[in-house]
């Protein structure tokens, strides 16, 4: 008689064990404004509750594994994607095995669905799972958001692919000279579509047309003060002294010291170059010594050198045609080495146009080839 008396003790303190989580429940989900559970339900196999209400889904009962605090299971698209992988499958185990999720959590996941539909999607059986009614409803609307939410990727990385419907970039003249004419083929070949339009002019100018948005982007040499600018440097070039032949050898680097020393044609306050030159020279408390202003081209500023107006600064770019030719010379500036870095702007107190950043992104790599394949002398990428 005592075992039966120990079985009937311990199946009393299991039903009081049962009526005491049912009341902390309950007591639980009517704090929380949600719905109290139905009970009975299977607590000995270890079974989860079917949630009546989506509300008490939400409310968290503690104790149950997997259960989260914040109460967060609203429905979205990854949920109805891994509920069409399961009713294609048929399987958990192989939607597991197909995903990278593990079972226990592909479980969850699909029962969160179920509780926020308050209703059951699948029939389980050894053999795995079959749609109820409910969930054979649900495979017509999740497939018709599936392909909803492909359209959309296609079409937003079409509009992408397409780029801008037209777009204005700027560049000071030295950079312009070298760049405008392969980064325009670039451009027009990458998107057909694309209207494009070319602007050039100092530094100062490209600052004011970048915050009137008169220009979308710039390729500048990257001022001092760039604050108001967003910036991706993509190169740093050199600069060389570029002299007339008359001027006499000036050897493998000329040096920075000696800028105050010669005649030289720049262009007028406040273009950077001349900026930088009187800088330059200030260092060794020298002052530049402009035998002519010129702010006409870079082209009409070689053509002064070569007939023997004076010296000047320049990228070795922008005179490599006419040093081949044996009508200018040219040296890198040397003790220190003089580099400016060039940069692809915009204004930053302005959105971007729309797809602007995949242009920049390809202009950029067309910068990177002109420096790779040694088109653009004497600079190195950043």
């Amino acid at each position: 008689m005592n075992w039966l008396f120990r079985i009937a003790r311990r199946r009393s303190s299991l039903f009081f064990r049962v009526l005491n989580f049912q009341a902390e429940s309950n007591r639980t989900l009517t704090r929380r404004g949600a719905r109290p559970l139905e009970f009975p339900f299977s607590l000995i196999d270890g079974r989860r509750p079917f949630y009546r209400e989506g509300a008490a889904r939400k409310a968290f009962l503690p104790g149950w594994p997997g259960d989260e605090q914040d109460g967060s299971t609203e429905m979205n698209s990854d949920d109805l994607a891994l509920f069409l992988r399961v009713a294609n499958t048929g399987s958990y185990s192989r939607t597991s095995l197909e995903t990278g999720i593990s079972q226990s959590a592909l479980s969850r996941r699909i029962a969160a669905l179920e509780g926020d539909l308050n209703t059951r999607l699948f029939h389980r059986s050894g053999r795995g799972v079959v749609l109820t009614d409910t969930g054979r409803r649900l495979v017509t609307y999740a497939t018709d958001i599936e392909g909803l939410l492909a359209t959309i990727s296609s079409e937003m990385s079409l509009a992408v692919r397409q780029g801008p419907a037209s777009i204005v970039i700027a560049a000071q003249p030295t950079i312009a000279r070298m760049l405008f004419g392969s980064v325009g083929k670039m451009l027009k070949s990458c998107y057909p579509g694309i209207r494009v339009r070319f602007r050039e002019g100092l530094g100062g100018h490209i600052h004011e047309w970048l915050a009137t948005g008169e220009v979308d982007a710039a390729i500048i040499y990257l001022p001092e003060h760039h604050s108001a600018l967003g910036v991706d440097v993509v190169i740093r070039e050199r600069l060389s002294f570029v002299a007339p032949l008359a001027f006499g050898p000036i050897g493998e680097g000329f040096p920075v010291e000696r800028l105050g020393d010669v005649p030289m044609v720049l262009p007028s306050q406040p273009h950077g170059l001349r900026v930088l030159a009187e800088s330059l020279a200030a260092r060794y408390s020298k002052s530049i010594k402009v035998s002519m202003e010129c702010d006409a081209s870079v082209y009409i500023t070689r053509q002064l050198v070569v007939e023997n107006c004076g010296c000047t600064i320049l990228p070795l770019t922008s005179v490599q045609d006419e040093v081949r030719q044996g009508v200018l010379q040219a040296a890198p500036l040397v003790m220190p080495d003089v580099l400016r870095d060039v940069a692809i702007v915009s204004a930053r107190n302005r959105p971007p146009i729309a797809e602007q950043w995949q242009v920049l992104q390809s202009v950029r790599q067309e910068i990177v080839r002109l420096v790779e394949s040694g088109m653009w002398a004497d600079a190195m990428l950043v």
